[in-house]
């Protein structure tokens, strides 16, 4: 059977959908072909419904298959609705949307399957039904939408990672999408997490897998590792086979949760690889002997999320319960054994406060970490952040169906005074970090701050767009004389310390 993948990543960063890549080599070791359309601007490929169907024809598929984040819906209705039109091959979706709303996405008549969960083992079995004509509405992990009606399964017990083929790269026009990044390779090696932080989708996918397996957590196997010997294996084999790749991204949630796996990994990726690499971890799950053995091993940045500076927000909207001073801890300890290292905040959340606002600030002015990037709160379908958005009326659902992302502007409706401090914030943020640090430049980005939070809406949005180019001006002049300070680099949503120029993603 031959199975066409259609990712919509639509101005949005260039991503490597994992699931994608997972699912396209299970399907073909059961001896079925697959394709992709990677529809992303950034490669090449923008929103045209020609040349869609113009690739699907070309392909001539037997099963269509989706993979969708919430951001990215409104693109795949648009071409999941050209393709019924002129394709009569069945339509599939799956990904984190179609997992939170899966009753939802299937009344819109678009789509015939839908996959709630992991998929590896569900769409064989789909794509072997349908190959076979067999019956397609009693598969485990799979939703059934035929003449109206909708057929509901339970999910499976998670699989076993060590029955998973390596990932599929070539799937992928993969070589376009390093030099595109720069060389920076995205890998995983784990699946899950083992906190429940409500902007996230993990506890919610913990709580399906629950309730249909009636398993508990720990016998869930949730937090799953891949074998350290089949991720040096596929390291290996990526350097053999593509060229410019400078730094390995694992993208894994929580890098450091099993200190063991940590340790034997570090131990043999040091002997095997000569590539730096970047990888997740928490501030409760890390310390000097963690940071010392990444080190070792080539760790060049450590990221850690800390979303909010305030207590309050992580506690009662995140559900983040970690305090400053172990935050300060962790980003000591990794300056320590010369990490670089990477901060995550968002803005715009749920009950957020101006004082809030400033409490992220000034947490990173005192962290002083390598780099961070801010994103504005999205409320994501069927997370509870969303359900505290959607209870506190705080959703304008006219945005909200319209982004494509969590980097432009808010969805959510504050109130024209801190609408319009979010919007500051989002296109001068390193401006406010810089302010309140000890670097020599700090006065000067306080009096441009001061500037920005003087200017009402119309003078603001006149010259919003000039911000960043102004940023590298001053940026530009303050390196010359090497004077410390965070200007925009790599993408509009990241602050980098002028130490660390070396051009990169994050």
């Amino acid at each position: 059977m031959r199975i066409l993948f259609i990712y919509p990543n639509l101005h949005a960063q260039i991503g490597f959908n994992y699931g994608v890549g997972y699912l396209s080599s299970f399907l073909k070791i059961h001896g079925h072909e697959t394709g992709l359309l990677n529809i992303n601007d950034k490669l090449g490929y923008d929103f045209d419904m020609e040349r869609i169907l113009m690739d699907v024809r070309e392909f001539d598929p037997d099963l269509i298959g989706f993979s969708v984040v919430t951001n990215q819906y409104s693109y795949t209705q648009r071409i999941a609705a050209g393709l019924r039109k002129f394709i009569s091959a069945p339509l599939a979706i799956g990904g984190v949307h179609a997992t939170m709303a899966p009753r939802k996405t299937l009344e819109s008549g678009l789509f015939d399957f839908l996959c709630v969960g992991e998929g590896e083992e569900a769409m064989i079995e789909l794509a072997d039904a349908l190959e076979n004509g067999g019956d397609v509405t009693r598969i485990r992990n799979i939703w059934v939408h035929d003449n109206g009606k909708i057929y509901s399964n339970p999910v499976r017990p998670f699989i076993s990672l060590e029955r998973i083929p390596p990932i599929d790269y070539t799937i992928f026009d993969f070589q376009k999408m390093i030099d595109a990044k720069d060389g920076w390779v995205g890998v995983m090696a784990s699946r899950g997490c083992p906190f429940r932080c409500n902007y996230c989708f993990n506890h919610r996918i913990v709580d399906i897998y629950r309730r249909d397996t009636g398993v508990n957590i720990r016998d869930l196997h949730y937090l799953r590792q891949y074998p350290i010997e089949m991720i040096i294996s596929d390291l290996k084999k990526l350097l053999a086979t593509y060229q410019h790749i400078r730094m390995f991204i694992f993208d894994d949630d929580l890098f450091t949760m099993n200190r063991d796996y940590v340790f034997e990994f570090c131990r043999q990726y040091k002997k095997s690889i000569d590539v730096p690499f970047v990888c997740n971890a928490h501030v409760r799950v890390f310390d000097e002997e963690i940071a010392r053995s990444l080190r070792e091993a080539g760790c060049a940045i450590v990221k850690f999320g800390l979303e909010s500076g305030s207590d309050g927000i992580r506690r009662k909207i995140l559900n983040r319960p970690m305090r400053n001073e172990d935050i300060i801890h962790a980003f000591k300890m990794a300056d320590r054994y010369g990490i670089h290292t990477s901060a995550f905040v968002m803005i715009g959340l749920p009950y957020e406060t101006v004082d809030d606002l400033r409490m992220t600030i000034k947490l990173l002015g005192a962290i002083k970490p390598g780099r961070f990037r801010w994103s504005i709160f999205f409320p994501f379908i069927g997370t509870k952040a969303y359900d505290i958005a959607k209870e506190g009326n705080f959703i304008d659902w006219e945005k909200m169906e319209r982004l494509t992302n969590f980097t432009d502007e808010s969805c959510l409706d504050f109130g024209e005074d801190q609408n319009l401090l979010i919007d500051k914030l989002s296109k001068t943020y390193p401006w406010f970090v810089n302010a309140e640090t000890d670097f020599p430049s700090a006065k000067m980005y306080e009096r441009l701050t001061r500037l920005v939070l003087a200017m009402d809406r119309k003078s603001w949005d006149k010259v919003k767009h000039e911000m960043r180019d102004l940023d590298a001006k001053i940026a530009d002049s303050l390196q010359m004389s090497k004077t410390p300070h965070y200007s925009i680099r790599f993408n509009p949503f990241m602050g980098v310390r002028n130490d660390w120029l070396e051009r990169g993603e994050d």
